[in-house]
């Protein structure tokens, strides 16, 4: 897949954001995109703005969720990475030519007008709400790539079925693979996709009409 079907995903990596973060990639394949992401690749040899710059470049769509700037305690730091990699990506497209002044983004938070404290260059901008929500960030990427990319997509609780089928049905096979509780609760995130995307495989050849018109 090419730059059109990119989706640049740009979101917090720790273990409380997984519930957001699988139904997010479940999302994007269900869609017929490709996610991109800084952990698609375990390479600790290559500097990771090269590597969030290089993704952001071959990624026409992207998502950035700003959910996680709050400091949780005092003397916490803010969490900037997200905002960082949303400059770089509207950077791109503002600066670029050629493809790159097609480039399209969404801004996720959990609330309405909480980013404003911290960012407060986005006000007038569209924000989607997701309220730590794994529906809802369903409906809200799946509505704004149906939009964006000119999709006729199934609807949000048609992609909301599916992933709670690939979960089921992933968690039996890792199962039978030898995978225990705690390896799928941890499932790095590429491998994570290669099983969204050979589950989608799998699904779409078992609905694939026969010369009859019958469904296998």
């Amino acid at each position: 897949m090419g730059f059109r079907q990119n989706v640049f995903v740009n979101c917090p990596f720790d273990e409380e954001y997984l519930p957001l973060l699988r139904p997010l990639l479940f999302t994007i394949i269900f869609l017929g995109l490709k996610p991109r992401i800084a952990l698609e690749a375990l390479d600790s040899g290559a500097p990771r703005i090269e590597k969030i710059i290089d993704l952001i470049r071959k990624s026409r769509y992207a998502i950035h969720d700003l959910s996680r700037l709050q400091a949780k305690q005092a003397g916490e730091y803010y969490r900037l990475n997200m905002p960082f990699e949303l400059g770089v990506d509207v950077g791109c497209r503002l600066f670029g030519k050629g493809r790159w002044s097609q480039k399209r983004c969404l801004v996720l938070e959990v609330e309405h007008h909480r980013y404003q404290a911290a960012i407060s260059d986005l006000s007038g901008s569209d924000i989607a709400v997701h309220n730590n929500d794994p529906q809802s960030i369903i409906t809200q990427v799946r509505n704004w790539l149906n939009n964006e990319a000119r999709l006729h997509a199934p609807g949000p609780a048609s992609v909301l079925g599916a992933f709670m089928d690939f979960m089921a049905d992933n968690y039996d096979e890792l199962k039978k693979r030898g995978f225990s509780e705690r390896d799928i609760k941890e499932l790095p995130v590429g491998e994570l996709t290669v099983c969204i995307e050979r589950w989608m495989a799998r699904r779409r050849l078992a609905i694939r009409p026969d010369r009859r018109g019958r469904r296998r």
